[in-house]
C-alpha cells in the first residue's frame, strides 16, 4: 500500500506546529498563574480587612484594643483596600487566561489535523506504532482537558496539564518518531481500530484523572488559605481539594469501563490471532494491573472508612503503571506486543 507523502508531511508539520502552539499556551498560562496569585492575595487581604471592620463594629464604644491587636497579628495597615488595583490585576489575569485558552484550542485543531492527515496518508487508522499511538492519545487528552477547563473556567489547571503533554509530545516527535508506512503484518486486522482506540481513549482519560489526583494531594498538603512556603505559593491558584478530588473521581469512572473494554477487545483479537485470549505477555499483564488499580481506586473512593487522600494514592499509582507500560514495556521489554516501531 503506497503512502501519500504530501499528507504524511502535512501531518508531521501540523504535529510540530501544535507542539509549538502548546508551548506558547503554556507560557501564557504560567503568566496567568503568576498573576492570579497576586489577585488571590489581594482578595484575601480584602476579606481579612472586612473581618477586621466587622470586629471593630462589635467592640465599638467599649474602648477595647481588640481590633488593633488583630491588625498587628495579621500585619494589616489602616489604608483602605485598593479596589481599582484589584480590578486591574484581575482583568490582566483574565486576559492571559483567555489568550492561553484560545491558543490551546488552536493547538488542538492542528493536533487533530495531524491525526487525520496521518490516517489519510497511510489509508488506515493511525495506530500502527508508538508514535501514532501517542499522537492520538495526546490529542484525546488535550480535547478532554480543554472541555473540562472551558466548562468550569478552571484555567489555572493549564500549567499542570500542558507540561506533561508538551514533554510527551517532544519525546514522541524525537525519540519515538516513525515515518508513515503500511502496517506491520501483526497489526493488519480490523481489530486494530476498535482495540487500540478503546485503550488509547481510556489511557487518555486516565492520564487526566491521575494528574487531578496529584493536584488533589498537593492541595491537601497545602490547604486553601493556609498555604506555606514555595509549594504553598504553587498550590495557591488551584481549586479546592474537594473539587480536584471530584474531578479525579469522575474521570476515573469513565476510564475504568473504557480501558476495560479495550483490554477485553484485545483478548478477543489475541484469540483470533494467536489462538489464545490471554498469555500473560508483559503488556497484557501491566495493562491488567493498571485496570485493577483503577477499579481499586473507585472502590476505595466509594467505601466508607477510606480517606479520600488514601484512595488518591491508588489513582496516582495507576497513572505510574500506565506510564511504565507506555514507555518501559513498549521500548525495553520484548514480547508479543513489541511492534512499537523501535524494535
Amino acid at each position: 500500500m503506497l503512502v501519500n507523502t504530501d499528507l504524511a508531511n502535512l501531518s508531521d508539520l501540523s504535529f510540530r506546529t501544535a507542539f509549538v502552539i502548546y508551548i506558547v499556551a503554556l507560557v501564557l498560562s504560567l503568566i496567568h498563574y503568576g498573576r492570579i496569585q497576586s489577585v488571590i492575595d489581594m482578595r484575601r487581604l480584602r476579606d481579612t480587612k472586612a473581618e477586621v471592620d466587622a470586629k471593630e463594629l462589635v467592640v465599638a464604644g467599649t474602648g477595647s484594643s481588640t481590633s488593633d491587636s488583630f491588625n498587628e497579628a495579621h500585619g494589616l495597615i489602616d489604608e483602605p483596600f485598593d479596589q481599582e488595583l484589584y480590578d486591574k490585576r484581575l482583568a490582566g489575569a483574565k486576559k492571559f487566561s483567555g489568550m492561553a485558552q484560545a491558543m490551546v484550542w488552536f493547538g488542538i485543531a492542528l493536533h487533530v489535523v495531524s491525526v487525520i492527515t496521518r490516517g489519510l496518508a497511510t489509508k488506515r487508522f493511525p495506530l500502527g506504532n508508538m508514535y501514532e499511538y501517542i499522537l492520538v492519545m495526546t490529542a484525546l487528552a488535550m480535547v478532554i482537558a480543554a472541555v473540562v477547563a472551558q466548562k468550569k473556567n478552571w484555567h489555572t489547571m493549564w500549567p499542570w496539564l500542558l507540561t506533561p503533554m508538551v514533554i510527551l509530545m517532544f519525546f514522541n516527535s524525537t525519540v519515538l518518531y516513525a515515518q508513515a508506512a503500511p502496517l506491520v503484518p501483526a497489526l493488519n486486522s480490523y481489530w486494530l481500530p476498535v482495540h487500540v482506540s478503546s485503550v488509547s481513549i481510556g489511557a487518555s482519560i486516565g492520564l487526566v484523572s491521575g494528574v487531578f489526583s496529584l493536584l488533589y494531594l498537593l492541595r491537601i498538603w497545602q490547604p486553601k488559605g493556609k498555604e506555606r512556603g514555595f509549594f504553598g505559593a504553587v498550590a495557591k491558584p488551584l481549586p479546592s481539594a474537594k473539587t480536584l478530588d471530584s474531578l479525579a473521581y469522575k474521570t476515573a469512572i469513565v476510564t475504568l469501563p473504557v480501558f476495560g473494554i479495550g483490554i477485553l477487545l484485545g483478548a478477543i483479537w489475541a484469540e483470533a490471532a494467536w489462538g489464545r485470549p490471554w498469555g500473560w505477555d508483559p503488556k497484557e499483564t501491566v495493562s491488567l494491573i493498571t485496570w485493577i488499580l483503577y477499579a481499586a481506586y473507585l472502590h476505595a473512593r466509594a467505601t466508607a472508612g477510606w480517606k479520600n487522600y488514601k484512595a488518591a494514592w491508588i489513582n496516582v499509582l495507576a497513572l505510574a503503571t500506565s506510564i511504565f507500560n507506555l514507555f518501559f514495556i513498549n521500548m525495553v521489554v520484548s514480547g508479543l506486543h513489541s511492534y512499537a516501531g523501535l524494535n
